[in-house]
């Protein structure tokens, strides 16, 4: 039975400016914690970010809309909960800031009851292979041909064998001339995939893909809005790439939309913002039913044991935004993969102490 819900938000310095086409500057990030604990004292913790904005609406929405469906309810029913969430929430908003909301409750639970089961839950999500490949996500669009490569070489010696970059500057050429400096640098067959963060328009993405095409490219993630599905699918056709996309597709329905238009060949589902582990693994169950690989988007030390328990997955995206100093054990790069812990739950332990200086409100 939960018995107490404790919701907290911070404001996490980065330990550098990071740009990308579409957010612009990032200084800092919101992140909101959530840890349940039951009656017999054993506590599960979940988390969500925001870049820039929004953190105190969702740390609202867990507080104040959230509680009364989570009090006294059995923390084993996860399924049960997710839908009490989703329907109190819904017609404030199916997605966004809701889904949010409730996948920082829906980690903790999962957690809480990895915790209780002794278990990690790759392992309790079924178990495939705790090695999961990992690419390291640069947010740099705006560094200098120079810099890129050092950070190029940075992510090298912390055993990243994967790298993208951002795209999307205000001139192609601009862009052609950044991924080819970074091919030659890395070598023609290094896995390379790049971001535009939505930056383009369809037309725009056609010729930027074909521009870039002679750099044998992993993926073009994002070339365009999201919720423009039939233009998606035209550059799917059309750009002779490999399409990633979901980090901005907030719910279940959302990537079978895509998914059935065509619009992306790649899921790239955030556990953090489309609902939890619970919509994370639904969202698995669709990509393979569809023959297709699955990645990720974000949060890491999360994400692994989701991967962990497929076969299908590909490379993860490991951008921590520097979240990885206040944890206990962050989770460490081998050439080129992660191994899921096999401590109980997810087995994140945050330095709540430390986290205490940079408290909002």
């Amino acid at each position: 039975m939960i018995e107490r819900v404790c919701t907290d938000l911070y404001r996490i310095p980065l330990p550098t400016r990071l740009t990308d086409s579409t957010h612009g500057a990032m200084m800092d990030f919101e992140l909101i914690t959530v840890r349940i604990e039951d009656s017999d004292g054993a506590t599960g913790l979940g988390y969500t970010y925001t870049v820039n904005h929004g953190g105190a609406a969702v740390a609202t929405m867990v507080d104040k809309d959230l509680r009364g469906c989570l009090l006294g309810a059995d923390a084993e029913q996860i399924e049960k909960i997710w839908q009490s969430m989703w329907w109190r929430l819904h017609y404030a908003g199916r997605g966004g800031h809701a889904t949010s909301a409730i996948s920082a409750v829906d980690i903790a639970l999962w957690d809480l009851k990895g915790i209780r089961a002794r278990t990690p839950l790759w392992k309790l999500f079924g178990g495939y292979d705790p090695v999961v490949p990992v690419y390291a996500g640069g947010i740099d669009l705006e560094l200098p041909v120079a810099d890129l490569k050092t950070q190029a070489d940075r992510f090298l010696a912390g055993g990243f064998r994967a790298i993208k970059m951002k795209v999307g500057r205000p001139d192609l050429k601009e862009d052609v001339d950044r991924v080819s400096a970074l091919r030659e640098h890395l070598g023609d067959s290094f896995p390379l995939m790049v971001d535009a963060n939505m930056k383009w328009t369809v037309d725009g993405a056609i010729r930027a893909a074909r521009a870039l095409a002679p750099f044998d490219l992993h993926w073009i993630e994002e070339p365009t809005i999201p919720d423009d599905l039939v233009g998606n699918a035209r550059i799917v056709r059309e750009s002779g790439h490999t399409i990633a996309g979901g980090e901005n597709l907030h719910t279940l329905y959302d990537f079978h939309n895509a998914v059935r238009a065509g619009s992306l060949t790649l899921p790239e589902p955030d556990v953090s913002n489309i609902g939890g582990y619970t919509t994370f693994r639904k969202v698995a169950a669709l990509a393979e039913a569809n023959n297709m690989l699955l990645t990720s988007h974000g949060v890491h030390d999360l994400t692994v044991h989701a991967l962990a328990s497929v076969p299908h997955r590909t490379y993860m995206e490991a951008h921590g935004f520097g979240l990885h100093a206040y944890m206990a054990e962050p989770m460490a790069v081998t050439d080129g993969c992660v191994s899921a812990p096999d401590r109980p739950g997810h087995g994140v332990v945050l330095d709540f102490e430390r986290l205490g200086r940079l408290a909002v409100g």
